[in-house]
């Protein structure tokens, strides 16, 4: 049962991360299994956005992955949390490949939930990786608009 009731961005987002974080541990099950599931046992909404979201992490999960791998210097990304991980993944899928969403507001809803669901420590955690990989591209953006410019 799929609904479109209005949902905020911020409740999908909450939606999306717990079904991602469920399916950390039910890797066996399908994606239509689990959105099953999440209405009938969670009594979360399935929207088609939460599906998007859901599905637009899992298509880039490797990508995520190894950007998370370079960003998180102290901790391998085999030693993380699922918790810390499933946030980070959701909110680096939004800063990459959701132009309508502000770099800023993508880690301020990741730092949100950290809030919501992980201890201190994963919040400055989840903030400085997601920090460290902002400012590092968009240093890199920069650097490559001035190439293009002086080419121009």
């Amino acid at each position: 049962m799929t609904s479109n009731t209005a949902m905020t961005r911020h409740e999908v987002r909450e939606c999306a991360f717990l079904i991602l974080f469920e399916l950390s541990f039910r890797e066996d099950d399908t994606l239509e299994e689990m959105y099953e599931l999440a209405e009938e046992v969670q009594d979360l909404t399935v929207t088609d956005s939460v599906k998007t979201m859901v599905e637009g992490v899992l298509l880039h999960k490797d990508t995520l992955d190894e950007i998370i791998a370079k960003y998180s210097t102290k901790r391998s990304i085999s030693r993380l949390p699922k918790l810390n991980l499933t946030i980070l993944r959701l909110a680096l899928f939004e800063i990459i490949y959701d132009e309508t969403m502000p770099n800023n507001a993508a880690i301020s809803e990741a730092i949100t939930l950290a809030g919501d669901y992980t201890y201190q420590e994963d919040t400055a955690f989840i903030n400085g990786v997601l920090g460290a990989y902002v400012r590092e591209n968009n240093k890199e953006e920069q650097i490559e608009k001035e190439k293009q410019e002086e080419n121009a």
